[in-house]
């Protein structure tokens, strides 16, 4: 697929081997080298791209930044253009750190400036944290372990940031680099000379995460060590930073909203990163650095301490790798905790809290149930729907709950209180499923009417109905990717749907299946399907089918990837749950004990919820 960087463009996709839109005749290849392949990302300043170099035979993937201001009298300022110029050459000179995306191109075509940047595979922190919920203080000394060396080059080159925040922070999938964490979007850093360090300047970056002193304009290298302490306590908490001060008393109260207690070491450090005087902060990274290899820190975390007194630099030192820390899955055995018994009917839909130790399921009995997961208690039962209630979905940040029923609507519930938000109606049957997207302000769902319907959750708005399928709508979900990310429908029809769904257009159709497709899962850029046919698919959206895992005897209902995306689960119709390796398609695991049909299955990386037509949820954790 090409897409057209014409911003004014009607209809932007294009065939891959086009030269020129069919729409507008925009040029289609940018600087006869680069071709868009989706929109990415939108700033202050421009808009980003996912792009391939066809210069090179791999046509290795790349980042197109388009300059493009949202305040459009920006487009005519010559100051503006030169920020832009600016950037780039902070890329060209700072992008020779393993850990900030190298300046590949920068010119100018058909009036507008471009950007073209290494691309880095992986998540940035918000998707990371909607994916596996709160950090763990060893996550975060990981982070600042890896994090610090790079903001320490980036000052010795007499650059602030200044817009340092979870969606600016990527966490590299790939394990031939030692560094696992990349700082990416220079587009408000400031080139600085020493004199400059205290004059007031352009208030810039973005506000929960942002210094006090560089609201007023008077950005300092201090300015992002606070940000970064900032970024920390969100990823510890999951809160945003707005909810995690008191303004009546001018301080941080983030402790009180920690899920489980943390090396207090650790957090005084933070606490000294969050500092309001700028005298009493952290002054350079490097004196973070040091007391993050505080001796009471490392030994509570079981970490080794480093031999030198000296702290190395960032390309010698030899960095935590957490995935060393436990045992692989496959040589874990799988044993059921828990049996929740209380609803008078099976139970269709089951989810987990992405940050407390809660779940919701819904059942045929016209209920939703709240349960603790450590003990098993039943914590309230919710009269929800006319009928019986298909499927559940939690909002990324645990505070909403989204049911779909058979009485052809969907409601939103807070999950805390169980009060009823919204009752959004539109669907002329049953809905089958219905999904949260990435940053929890879009809900979608399908139904039997053949459509996915589009909604904005802070009012129950329809935003957009989308028509494509030929028979039921089963199951719905977005990939997991900022801003615009893709929407995914799955059908009776025997197919899977990708959708620009702010177009309504199908960007990719997904053929294979010899049965009804019930239920999908995915991460960034894979997506699972699970089907009547028996079997479980893996598909690049974009390229096509990866693989095809087969084991269970009869229909397969549900899939869910385990949060990092390296180990995947399905259950179904023979009354198991199997565990995989899917890049390998290795089963590792057949969890056995429902006494009918598993219709449903979340988990959050230490637990495993199934829903049964048997009218129990069953949690599984690891021997």
């Amino acid at each position: 697929m090409s897409y057209c960087l014409n911003p004014h463009c009607a209809s932007p996709q294009n065939p891959d081997s086009d030269k020129f839109c069919s729409t507008c005749g925009f040029r289609l290849l940018l600087g006869d080298r680069y071709r868009a392949v989706r929109p990415i990302g939108r700033g202050g300043f421009g808009k980003t791209f996912r792009a391939v170099d066809e210069y090179k035979p791999s046509r290795p993937a790349c980042v197109i930044k388009q300059f493009l201001p949202l305040d459009q009298s920006v487009l005519s300022s010559r100051r503006a253009r030169e920020l832009f110029r600016q950037e780039a050459m902070r890329l060209e000179q700072l992008g020779t750190h393993a850990q900030i995306p190298a300046l590949l191109a920068h010119f100018e075509q058909a009036d507008y400036q471009y950007l073209v940047q290494e691309f880095i595979d992986g998540p940035n922190l918000l998707e990371a944290i909607a994916q596996q919920g709160v950090f763990s203080d060893r996550q975060v000394w990981q982070l600042l372990d890896d994090l610090l060396p790079v903001l320490e080059f980036i000052h010795h080159h007499q650059v602030i940031h200044r817009d340092i925040k979870p969606q600016n922070i990527i966490r590299r999938t790939s394990t031939q680099q030692t560094q696992q964490y990349v700082l990416v979007d220079f587009g408000a850093a400031k080139s600085i000379e020493g004199s400059d360090l205290m004059r007031t300047g352009t208030s810039i970056g973005s506000p929960e995460f942002t210094a006090p002193e560089q609201t007023i304009g008077k950005s300092v290298y201090a300015s992002d060590l606070y940000s970064l302490g900032v970024t920390c306590i969100y990823l510890l908490t999951q809160v945003r930073p707005a909810d995690l001060y008191d303004t009546e008393e001018g301080l941080w109260i983030w402790r009180r909203h920690l899920p489980q207690p943390l090396n207090t070491v650790l957090c005084d450090l933070l606490d000294k990163l969050l500092k309001a005087p700028t005298r009493l902060r952290y002054q350079s990274a490097i004196e973070v650095r040091r007391d993050l290899h505080d001796r009471a820190i490392l030994q509570e975390l079981g970490i080794e301490q480093e031999k030198d007194d000296e702290i190395e630099s960032a390309g010698d030192r030899e960095v935590l790798d957490l995935g060393k820390t436990a045992l692989p899955l496959e040589r874990r055995g799988w044993r059921c905790v828990e049996t929740l018994r209380g609803h008078q009917s099976w139970v269709r839909s089951v989810v987990l809290h992405p940050i407390g130790k809660t779940l919701a399921s819904g059942s045929g009995d016209r209920t939703i149930k709240f349960w603790d997961a450590e003990t098993g208690e039943l914590l309230r039962t919710l009269a929800a729907h006319d009928s019986w209630v298909r499927t559940i979905a939690v909002s990324p940040d645990g505070q909403m709950l989204a049911s779909a029923s058979n009485d052809k609507t969907v409601k939103l519930w807070r999950w805390e209180t169980g009060e009823l938000l919204h009752t959004l109606t539109g669907h002329t049957d049953w809905v089958r499923s219905v999904s949260f997207s990435p940053n929890g302000r879009i809900l979608a769902s399908t139904s039997q009417d053949q459509t996915v319907r589009v909604w904005r959750v802070a009012t129950g708005e329809l935003l957009q109905t989308l028509q494509g399928h030929r028979h039921w709508g089963l199951a719905v979900l977005f990939l997991l990717q900022p801003d615009r990310p893709p929407l995914v429908s799955s059908s009776r029809d025997k197919t899977v749907r990708v959708w620009d769904w702010q177009q309504g257009n199908t960007i990719a159709l997904l053929e294979g299946h010899t049965d009804a497709v019930n239920g999908l899962a995915a991460t960034k850029d894979t997506i699972a399907s699970a089907s009547e046919d028996g079997t479980v698919k893996l598909w690049d959206w974009e390229s096509g089918l990866r693989r095809t895992l087969s084991g269970h005897e009869g229909a397969v209902y549900s899939v869910k990837f385990h949060p990092t995306g390296d180990r995947l689960i399905s259950c179904g119709q023979d009354r198991t749950l199997k565990l995989w390796e899917p890049n390998t398609g290795e089963l590792l695991h057949t969890l056995t004990g429902h006494e009918n049909w598993v219709w449903s299955i979340a988990w959050d990386g230490t637990t495993i919820a199934s829903a049964s037509w048997d009218g129990t949820v069953k949690l599984w954790q690891e021997n």
